[in-house]
């Protein structure tokens, strides 16, 4: 998550869209750049452009798409962050024939992420602006309030979202934002909604979260230190160790989502850059996925979801030139956890 820049800030608080900054992926809206360049272990695979999603909101003043994640008959559901009142921030998109359709919209939420549930099949939206988990009809209807309120004692900035494999949510907390500090959290809500766990605090604004590929334990980012940690799980979803995994030299950019394939290399999207970062499970950088240099206007790659059982990559990317899609061969297949948060 990242702080708005004045101008959509005031339009979304007014809109009563925000308790204070939202959306994103940094602290500050940036030009690309900053990362170094690849070393000779790594490679730079050149992203392709599908097709335009979204323009920059009038009433906003920017556009950000977050998500993404594959239904299992195929489509591909995003969010539009940034999207004021009455205009799409559910989209579904169909990647083979290029088209792209609105499946909701509403009044109220700032949604940063989309997951489909392995347990009951619905789409779960993190609202980070009023620290509320909702789902939805796969067809975009039906919105529940799946959760709200405090966790011990605080109100969550749900960022981004894991479900286990029994369709236990856990999910990425970015508390202490705006304030600059370790504030953020992950917490574990029982599928049923009726309990809520912080598995660990004092984090920097903590974004993207992805289990492993074995689901032996979480791949978390945190977002102002630019650093990748591991939290290793008991057999109950509980917190057993942690550690910094990884620390990403991102320069001027900022560590966002995470999706994991099904060898366990890690993809962390970026802001302040369009750009995504590949490492092993071992923290080795593999490759950086580019857009064109040729693309301008766009200046963050959040998000990545992998096509189930495939290698074909679909990677979110936005700035004041509006939200793509863009496409790459993954270093692995696609499994739930290459849905990035």
């Amino acid at each position: 998550m990242r702080r708005l820049p004045p101008r959509p800030l005031a339009v979304l608080a007014t809109a009563g869209l925000l308790a204070s900054a939202i959306a994103g992926c940094g602290t500050e809206s940036g030009a690309p750049g900053g990362l170094s360049a690849p070393g000779a272990t790594t490679g730079t695979i050149r992203a392709q452009k599908v097709m335009q999603l979204t323009r920059t909101h009038e009433e906003t003043g920017m556009t950000l798409l977050e998500g993404p994640a594959f239904h299992p008959d195929g489509g591909l559901f995003v969010v539009d962050v940034t999207a004021p009142p009455g205009k799409p921030k559910v989209l579904r998109v169909d990647v083979r024939r290029k088209t792209v359709r609105a499946v909701h919209t509403d009044g109220r939420g700032a949604y940063t992420s989309a997951q489909f549930s392995p347990y009951d099949g619905r789409l779960y939206l993190t609202d980070y602006a009023h620290g509320e988990i909702v789902s939805l009809a796969p067809d975009g209807g039906d919105r529940r309030t799946f959760f709200a309120g405090e966790v011990d004692g605080a109100r969550m900035n749900p960022d981004d979202i894991a479900f286990d494999e029994e369709g236990h949510l856990y999910v990425s907390d970015s508390r202490g934002l705006s304030e600059g500090a370790a504030h953020g959290r992950v917490v574990r809500i029982d599928r049923d909604g009726g309990k809520a766990t912080v598995l660990a605090d004092g984090l920097a604004a903590t974004n993207g979260v992805s289990f492993d590929e074995a689901y032996r334990g979480l791949w978390i980012s945190e977002l102002t230190e630019n650093r990748i940690s591991y939290l290793r799980l008991g057999d109950g979803g509980e917190v057993t160790s942690r550690h910094t995994a990884i620390r990403v030299d991102g320069g001027i950019a900022q560590t966002d989502s995470i999706a994991v394939d099904a060898d366990g290399n890690l993809y962390q999207g970026l802001h302040g850059r369009p750009a995504i970062v590949v490492y092993d499970r071992h923290g080795e950088r593999l490759a950086t996925v580019e857009v064109p240099a040729r693309a301008e206007g766009l200046d963050s790659a959040t998000n990545v979801a992998i096509t189930p059982g495939g290698t074909k990559a679909y990677m979110t990317v936005s700035g004041p030139g509006g939200g793509y899609l863009y496409t790459f061969d993954a270093l692995g297949k696609g499994t739930r956890q290459s849905n990035g948060g």
